[in-house]
C-alpha cells in the first residue's frame, strides 16, 4: 500500500466561470498520465471512453457512476448518470504527454485543462475547468464533481478505499454553490 493521500483542499474560483483544483498524486507521472488517458483506467475514477491523444482528436465520456459508486443512491437529478449512465463527446484541443491535456467537455462552452508536473515521488495535478455562456450555471456542479473524482483518482492511485461519491458530491455542491453565490 502506498502512502496515505493528503486531505483534499477546496477548489478555487480564480476567475468568473473558472474552477481550479490542485492535488498531489502518488506518482510516477507516466502512471498518472495513463489514468487520464487509458479508457479502462480512467473508468475506475471518472469515466471510460475513447481518448485520441492528439490535438483535434475525439474524447468520449462514458459516465456510468454505478461502476465507481456501487450501491450508492444519487440525488434524483443525477440518477441517469448512475444507471444507465450517459455518453457524450468532446474534442482534444492540446495533448502533450505526459504533462498537458486540454479538451472540451461536451460543448465548446466548457473546456478542461489538466497539467501534470513531477514533484519528488508525487505528481502535482492542476485541473482547470473554464465555462462560458449557459455552462456557467454548472460551475458549482463541475467543482464538486471534479473534487470528488480527483479524490477517487488519489484513492485508486494509492491503492486505498474510495470515499463515498454521491454523499460527498451533495455536500461539496452545496458548499461550492454558497461560495459562488457569495462571490456574485
Amino acid at each position: 500500500m502506498k502512502s496515505a493521500p493528503e486531505k483534499s483542499t477546496p477548489a478555487a474560483f480564480p476567475a468568473p466561470g473558472e474552477v481550479r483544483l490542485v492535488r498531489l498524486l502518488p506518482g510516477p507521472i507516466d502512471r498518472v498520465w495513463a489514468f487520464l488517458t487509458d479508457p479502462a483506467k480512467r473508468a475506475r475514477w471518472f469515466c471510460g471512453g475513447l481518448l485520441e491523444q492528439r490535438a483535434g482528436g475525439k474524447i468520449v465520456f462514458e459516465m456510468v457512476h454505478k461502476n465507481i459508486a456501487p450501491g450508492e443512491t444519487p440525488p434524483p437529478e443525477f440518477a441517469h448518470v448512475q444507471d444507465p449512465g450517459v455518453t457524450f463527446e468532446g474534442k482534444v484541443l492540446r495533448c502533450e504527454p505526459p504533462h498537458l491535456l486540454v479538451f472540451t467537455f461536451g460543448s465548446d462552452e466548457s473546456e478542461v485543462t489538466i497539467e501534470l508536473a513531477p514533484e519528488g515521488d508525487r505528481v502535482r495535478l492542476v485541473l482547470t475547468h473554464r465555462t462560458r455562456g449557459e455552462e456557467r450555471r454548472e460551475l458549482g456542479n463541475y467543482a464538486s464533481g471534479w473534487h470528488i473524482h480527483c479524490d477517487h483518482l488519489i484513492a485508486v492511485l494509492a491503492d486505498g478505499p474510495r470515499p463515498p461519491f454521491w454523499s460527498s458530491h451533495r455536500i461539496l455542491k452545496a458548499e461550492y454553490e454558497r461560495v459562488l453565490a457569495a462571490a456574485s
